[in-house]
């Protein structure tokens, strides 16, 4: 699918929460009520300000965010935690793909990490595309999440940069 990236405005915020508030979307995230959600929206947004998120759009529209949550110590400056995100209009059109590159390019040549990791829960869909993408997993939880009465691993992994 034809699409942009550019860095993350603070205003793409109303897509990122439209995201979350998508039905089947929190089921990828730790976040479970609206005033979490909006916490994290908020966090995740701020991140902007250095530059280190990126945002897809088609049409001029946004489409998909990805954010590096770079560490602000010294000893662990050298790897990153990042979220991702893609409208569910617009997933599996190879929007995650090209926003999971563009995060590592962007990783390695404008932040000098060496590694990027992220959390995702177990079934996950982005699991085969973080996969096909280079990261592999570095260490599995279980029982992390509970929701409905369901357990469902965390799954960290990591790319080397």
């Amino acid at each position: 699918m034809e699409h942009d990236i550019r860095y993350t405005y603070v205003t793409d915020i109303m897509y990122l929460k439209q995201w979350l508030q998508a039905p089947g979307m929190l089921q990828y995230f730790p976040m479970a009520t609206e005033k979490e959600w909006e916490d994290a929206a908020q966090c995740w947004i701020g991140f902007c300000r250095w530059s280190c998120s990126l945002t897809a759009t088609v049409g001029h529209v946004p489409c998909g965010i990805g954010t590096l949550f770079l560490m602000p110590y010294k000893k662990v400056a050298h790897h990153c935690l990042f979220k991702i995100i893609v409208d569910p209009k617009f997933q599996r059109k190879g929007i995650g793909a090209s926003l999971v590159r563009n995060l590592k390019h962007l990783a390695r040549n404008y932040f000098r990490l060496e590694l990027m990791d992220i959390e995702v829960f177990e079934g996950n869909p982005i699991i085969d595309l973080l996969k096909k993408e280079g990261f592999y997993e570095v260490f599995r939880q279980e029982k992390f999440v509970k929701e409905n009465g369901e357990y469902r691993a965390r799954i960290f992994m990591e790319a080397k940069l």
